[in-house]
């Protein structure tokens, strides 16, 4: 099958399993990444290596005639900012793969919460392109469980893995599935995390706090403590009674500093007095 591919390295791996399975790329379309948080080093490449034309700009009802044009008759989406519209009158199959299990969990990333609700299931889903996000029929899903312990980067891995046997299942099976589409009826929307949620609360207790930094994992959680601020991300504990007022650092040894939550103490061993993001920037 001919298709066009909309998407970054979060999820690359669907480009790639597409490829691997025989389907013919007829253009990439991809997305200015910061190198930080965004990458597309990967399918960048793998255009590259594979000729194929690339578009860093949003696709537009004008690319996919374009794309009608070249005997393309998909176009696959993952990781991809813009909505994708007017594929209707040209192209047969318009697809999304979302790192949730639809209808619950649409929004731009749902990760963070998936951990931060303590959930124990999760997973990731195909879906027909609809004029609005997250919203359109689905076409296959696949489910797994998420771990006492599940940290943002394990959770990502399950998701990368997870739309990688999706687009297995897309390759062999599309117009079954798709004829198959159901609706997805009601569902839950999930906004971006801000920075409130992001800081650790140590009223909460150590449970909260730790389950917080495992949320976040690498993109970092934020660490109100004596008045600084502190981008963490690794942190363990243990529940203790005490008379320390919350946020307070009562202890350091090197790099370890221990803070005492509402119930214990939370010992942050990984963090930095500058995010990521400004950490890369100037080149620390």
């Amino acid at each position: 099958m001919r298709f066009a591919y909309c998407g970054i390295d979060f999820l690359g791996g669907v480009f790639e399993t597409l490829l691997s399975r025989g389907w013919e790329p007829v253009k990439l379309f991809t997305r200015p990444c910061d190198g930080i948080y965004d990458h597309n080093e990967v399918v960048v490449a793998r255009a590259r290596k594979a000729r194929i034309p690339m578009q860093l700009s949003r696709i537009t009802p004008d690319d996919m005639a374009w794309l009608a044009d070249r005997g393309c008759e998909a176009v696959v989406v993952a990781g991809y900012p813009w909505l994708v519209k007017g594929w209707e009158e040209h192209l047969r199959y318009g697809l999304n793969i979302h790192p949730s299990l639809l209808p619950h969990g649409r929004g731009p990333y749902p990760l963070f919460r998936a951990v931060l609700d303590d959930l124990s299931t999760w997973g990731v889903t195909a879906h027909a392109l609809d004029p609005s996000f997250d919203t359109g029929a689905i076409v296959a899903q696949r489910q797994f469980a998420i771990g006492s312990n599940e940290t943002h980067d394990t959770l990502l891995a399950k998701c990368q893995l997870g739309a990688k046997r999706l687009a297995e299942s897309l390759a062999a099976e599309l117009p079954q599935l798709w004829a198959e589409r159901r609706p997805q009826g009601e569902g839950t929307y999930w906004p971006r995390i801000t920075d409130a949620e992001r800081t650790l609360s140590w009223d909460a207790g150590v449970a909260t706090v730790l389950r917080t930094v495992r949320a976040f994992g690498s993109i970092e959680s934020i660490a109100r403590v004596d008045r600084n601020t502190l981008y963490v991300h690794q942190a363990e504990g243990w529940v203790e009674p005490h008379g320390h007022k919350p946020g307070t650092i009562v202890h350091s040894h090197r790099r370890h500093l221990l803070v005492a939550a509402s119930d214990g103490f939370v010992q942050l061993t990984g963090w930095s007095t500058i995010p990521l993001q400004r950490a890369r920037e100037t080149g620390r």
